[in-house]
């Protein structure tokens, strides 16, 4: 990467600004599995295994290292009981919940669309 001189300080924020950490929040939100996780815990609490399954295709270690990312970011909390064996509940934080509003939007969007996509690409859903 070029290097770029840091934002000024108290300068607004701008994901177009390469250093700018606005940019890493849209990359974890608009990444493949950050956003199918904000759409599966829209509204509810899940145990990993349940949210792996409600996944289903994304392994062990990248669901782990997304709902670490996510929880370091503040769109998701993360509450381990202390109980044989380990039981640990995910849900969204407040923003959590508006970015997941946002992103099933988007996703709705896409699945209304999907046959105009397909035919665009000459294929089937």
């Amino acid at each position: 990467m070029k290097d770029y001189p840091a934002p000024p300080p108290g300068a607004a924020p701008s994901v177009l600004h390469p250093l700018c950490p606005s940019r890493q929040v849209l990359g974890m939100l608009t990444s493949r599995w950050g956003a199918l996780i904000l759409v599966a815990l829209a509204g509810r609490t899940l145990r990993f295994s349940q949210l792996r399954r409600e996944l289903g295709d994304v392994s062990e270690r990248m669901l782990a290292q997304t709902l670490q990312g996510l929880e370091a970011h503040g769109m998701v909390r993360r509450v381990a009981h202390d109980v044989v064996p380990p039981h640990v509940d995910y849900s969204l934080t407040e923003i959590g919940e508006e970015a997941a509003a946002l992103v099933r939007g988007l996703a709705r969007w896409v699945e209304g669309r999907m046959p105009e996509i397909m035919a665009g690409r000459g294929a089937g859903c």
